[in-house]
């Protein structure tokens, strides 16, 4: 169906590469007004040439999503320029390193940029979606927020695991304004799982997860695609999910099946 969220306006953080990107592109391509936030102008600016130049509204605003003042911004400037919020999706998140290589900064880190990011994303945006008669918030989570694996980052499942039960809190917390919050939970992904010198696996961890063992878990036998999680983000972020909120939506390919 097509202008699933035609007219609505929403923010999505992390926009500029990744799921995020693919979750950008779609809502617009579904009707919606977009604002991307991102460190990353050089990326971003692209992505929002890209919509604009398919007939669709977007936006880049420069923001760190663990600085609440910088949200504060990124909300005024969205509202100013379409008038109104009715969408948030928190995608923005970090891999972090694994356990070998954790230390306190680490785990700070990881928890503000994956969780804490959630919490102030959220506080930011409620009152703007209490003006515009309700609003949807879609919390990406992972797989790993409801499992861990042998050789996972105990921060980062943590991260996620709290973002899962975060959604659940505040979907009864924002009921009463007609706001629903909901929880996105992706199995192995590409883009996801490239080397990150800083905060990603590295080469021979991606190389591990992408050949074989873990993915002889996942049913449907291959890493899943960007658009793949981007269309549960639009179909819990429109209409059709009116009455679905506190709710997990697991796109995994049968991985937590299996």
């Amino acid at each position: 169906m097509p202008d699933r969220v035609k007219d609505k306006v929403a923010i999505v953080t992390g926009g500029a590469s990744g799921l995020g990107e693919a979750e950008a592109k779609l809502l617009a391509r579904e009707g919606a007004k977009v604002c991307i936030m991102d460190l990353r102008e050089d990326l971003a600016n692209p992505i929002v040439e890209t919509i604009t130049k398919d007939g669709g509204q977007a936006i880049f605003v420069k923001g760190d999503v663990s600085q609440e003042a910088d949200w504060h911004r990124v909300v005024a400037t969205t509202t100013d320029c379409f008038g109104s919020l009715n969408i948030l999706v928190n995608n923005a998140g970090v891999a972090g390193r694994y356990f070998d290589a954790e230390s306190v900064e680490d785990w700070r880190k990881i928890m503000d940029i994956n969780m804490t990011s959630v919490f102030i994303g959220t506080k930011s945006c409620v009152g703007a979606m209490r003006k515009s008669g309700g609003g949807a918030i879609v919390n990406i989570s992972s797989v790993f927020g409801i499992v861990a694996l042998r050789n996972s980052n105990p921060a980062y499942s943590s991260s996620k695991g709290a973002i899962r039960i975060y959604t659940k809190a505040s979907a009864c917390a924002y009921a009463a304004d007609n706001i629903r919050v909901n929880s996105v939970h992706p199995g192995f992904m590409q883009k996801m799982l490239a080397p990150d010198p800083t905060y990603g696996p590295s080469e021979g961890q991606y190389q591990q997860v992408n050949n074989s063992k873990q993915l002889e878990r996942v049913p449907l036998g291959r890493i899943g695609m960007p658009i793949e999680v981007a269309n549960g983000v639009v179909f819990l972020a429109s209409d059709e999910a009116s009455y679905i909120t506190g709710a997990e939506l697991i796109i995994d390919g049968g991985f937590l099946a299996g």
